[in-house]
């Protein structure tokens, strides 16, 4: 069950002050869950339990009711964020997708989110959702255990391609290996889909230059950075040294994702470990804000949190 926790002291302060030194109206993290109280504590419980999928103790930061999840967002300066949700199994999308348009609906600062799962009926229940305004959908290879070959999403990434909706895919065989996971099956896809836009989160943890070979031959692709060069994740899964100058040539195509609410640190260090990568104040611009702002458009006006100036994307 959520609870009343609350966040760091003066983070919100601290997190504001980080985005406004670099000169820019907000952030706009691309990777933040929410999604349906009984999904959310059944997510929860797991990394709690650290189960097989997380492979290692993962305390949950912001573990609060939705209201105030939403509030500390805003606190901080979040102008757009997302619902990253996803199913396990199958008859579950459907579902899913319907209380995702809701939570948009009534959360207009959340880029409306969808997803879908290998069965018979996704290419009906994703070309809904796209006419209903869903702006980006959430495929989790690892979680669902699917090859994202299979043929009953074909007609899925076709229509995403055709439509230009981004994909945020958690591809990449982080925190443990999956049956499905790692850059030949997505390297397998974006031949058949060149044009679809796909975003790999977490940068496609640990094979992070095997994804940065596949952004470099497909101009649709992006990496968020969603965990990536935090202290929890150098600690089993570094970024290679070798590979920053890479960081500063993809500097258009990565975008900001936090994994907020399930932070097993403060939401403030994500921000400060980008920093520390020491690539440029335009880098970071680009990443917590304008990379996103460009992909994903205008957004309408957002509920105002005292201190903050919630707008547009």
């Amino acid at each position: 069950m959520a609870t009343e926790d609350t966040p760091p002291d003066g983070e919100a302060e601290r997190v504001t002050a980080f985005w406004r030194e670099l000169g820019l109206p907000g952030l706009v993290d691309v990777h933040t869950h929410f999604m349906p109280d009984r999904v959310l504590d059944k997510v929860w419980a797991y990394f709690d339990a650290a189960g097989p999928l997380v492979g290692r103790s993962w305390p949950i930061t912001y573990r609060m009711r939705e209201e105030q999840r939403l509030e500390v967002l805003r606190s901080f300066g979040v102008r757009a964020f997302t619902a990253m949700l996803y199913p396990h199994k199958p008859a579950m999308a459907a579902w899913l997708n319907a209380w995702a348009a809701d939570f948009a609906a009534r959360t207009p600062d959340c880029l409306h989110t969808a997803t879908f799962f290998p069965e018979p009926e996704a290419a009906d229940y994703v070309e809904q959702a796209v006419r209903q305004g869903a702006r980006v959908f959430k495929a989790h290879v690892q979680v669902g255990g699917y090859d994202p070959n299979d043929a009953l999403l074909e007609p899925v990434w076709g229509l995403l391609a055709e439509a230009g909706v981004p994909v945020v895919a958690h591809c990449g065989s982080g925190p443990v290996p999956g049956k499905h996971t790692g850059p030949e099956p997505i390297a397998r896809l974006l031949a058949r889909h060149p044009r679809l836009r796909l975003v790999v989160a977490h940068m496609g943890m640990p094979e992070y230059g095997d994804f940065l070979d596949l952004a470099a031959r497909h101009p649709g692709v992006r990496l968020d950075t969603t965990m990536a060069f935090t202290d929890f994740s150098e600690a089993t899964a570094p970024f290679p040294p070798s590979e920053l100058p890479r960081l500063a040539d993809f500097g258009d195509r990565i975008l900001f994702g936090s994994d907020y609410p399930n932070l097993p640190y403060p939401y403030l260090h994500a921000l400060e470990a980008l920093a520390r990568l020491d690539l440029g104040r335009d880098w970071l611009r680009a990443v917590c804000h304008d990379n996103a702002a460009a992909l994903f458009g205008p957004a309408p006006a957002a509920p105002r949190t005292e201190g903050t100036d919630t707008a547009e994307v």
